[in-house]
């Protein structure tokens, strides 16, 4: 037990001091101070501190200051100035950059409001949409007058319909709940599958190399296959431990530093606040179940390869699972109940994200994540030990490689044993 431990730590230790290590733990660390402190980086780049102004041409004379009261109830941010010069002035100022851009405004025959929006780009498609908004509404109040409507019945006919969406299965989630669990899902189901994609391909590797060293040859003389395939599976593991770690304290403290800048964006809609303590227990059990499965796979597909440019393409059909299932729990987002969704939660390779999808969206029985979790417990079983043979085979195969028709060659190797 003690080569265990050894072969262990190494790997933990190696891959820690590594220099790709530590790159990539310091980008995905300011990636993710990027991503917390977004909003301030906007506005630092941004000379109106994420205002613009758009110069308004007036043809009627008439129209602005109602147009403007308009748009300050859509966005407070679209600052409207209204332009005393010609339209080819306009124009220039816009192409100076003076403003973000020129609006037009026009009676119709039937003395409506009309518009035309002119901009160096018209790329900018929420600019365009709260102007629209905007102008919308001030025809519709204008139609209104012209109707003779009271204010009352104006009121009456601006007032939103009411409403209400009320569940019927018994504690079934409401719509705030919904909203932090869909959250909380949509940022794990990344963490799941950059993890697993990562660190599976990690451990593929890790084996890849030593064979291509012929280090392999040495150690197999004195440590059991098995004792290092899953002694690089678990040293891996801590390692992935370890950097989610000080991912996961960067992301919490800019986070609580920033989040009042972050309040009307996504964490706005999305805020994390009350989140159950049984959804944070599911997500961790299928995160570790998840990268135990990709994880033992990994392994013993890296110890069929002998060099490590073949390593990437023994694992690709590895990869193509991990995607079919982070893209079927990202459709699940917003139709969790779907039957698809809640047949694939209990496909294994699946089970880790869209069952996990389905626990933290939805209100279902205990004994269908118990179910989920005794399959994938199950199934980490048999292919680690179907890997340990393929694992005990693979490492003492040497030569081109790629073909998975090297799988029955190794179990082959394993009998003569």
């Amino acid at each position: 037990m003690n080569s265990f431990w050894i072969i262990l730590f190494h790997t933990y230790l190696n891959k820690l001091k590594s220099k790709s290590f530590i790159v990539t733990t310091i980008l995905t660390v300011v990636i993710v101070l990027g991503l917390t402190n977004i909003n301030n980086i906007i506005n630092l780049f941004d000379k109106n501190g994420g205002k613009e102004t758009v110069a308004v041409l007036d043809g009627t004379g008439k129209l602005f200051e109602p147009f403007k009261q308009q748009i300050a109830v859509i966005n407070k941010d679209i600052k409207l100035e209204n332009f005393k010069g010609s339209g080819k002035e306009a124009e220039q100022a816009v192409k100076y950059g003076d403003f973000a851009g020129l609006i037009e405004l026009q009676y119709n025959q039937e003395q409506l409001p009309e518009a035309v929006f002119k901009a160096m780009s018209i790329a900018d498609s929420s600019l365009f949409t709260d102007l629209q908004a905007g102008l919308q509404q001030l025809k519709t109040m204008l139609a209104a007058s012209k109707l003779n409507l009271t204010e009352e019945q104006l009121q009456k006919l601006y007032e939103p319909a009411a409403f209400e969406k009320i569940a019927l299965e018994k504690n079934a989630k409401t719509e705030e709940e919904l909203n932090q669990a869909r959250g909380l899902v949509y940022v794990l189901l990344f963490i799941i599958y950059f993890s697993v994609i990562m660190y599976a391909n990690m451990i593929a590797m890790e084996v890849a190399t030593e064979k291509s060293s012929r280090v392999m040859e040495i150690l197999i003389s004195s440590v059991s296959p098995i004792k290092q395939m899953f002694a690089k599976i678990l040293g891996i593991g801590l390692l992935s431990l370890t950097q989610l770690a000080v991912f996961l304290l960067v992301g919490y403290y800019s986070l609580t530093k920033n989040m009042d800048s972050l309040e009307d964006g996504f964490w706005g809609v999305y805020g994390f606040g009350d989140v159950p303590l049984a959804t944070i227990v599911y997500a961790v059990v299928f995160f570790i179940l998840g990268y135990f499965l990709y994880a033992t796979l990994a392994a013993f597909l890296g110890s069929l390869v002998s060099r490590i440019e073949d390593v990437q393409q023994m694992i690709t059909p590895m990869t193509l699972l991990v995607v079919a299932g982070f893209m079927i729990a990202m459709f699940g987002l917003g139709k969790p109940d779907a039957s698809f969704i809640t047949i694939t939660s209990y496909i294994p390779f699946f089970t880790p994200m869209i069952m996990f999808l389905r626990v933290g969206m939805l209100t279902i029985p205990v004994w269908e994540a118990v179910l989920g979790i005794a399959i994938l417990i199950g199934t980490i079983i048999v292919l680690a030990i179907f890997g340990a043979r393929v694992y005990r085979g693979g490492v003492l195969m040497y030569g081109k490689s790629n073909s998975f028709k090297d799988i029955k060659k190794a179990l082959q190797l394993t009998k003569k044993e």
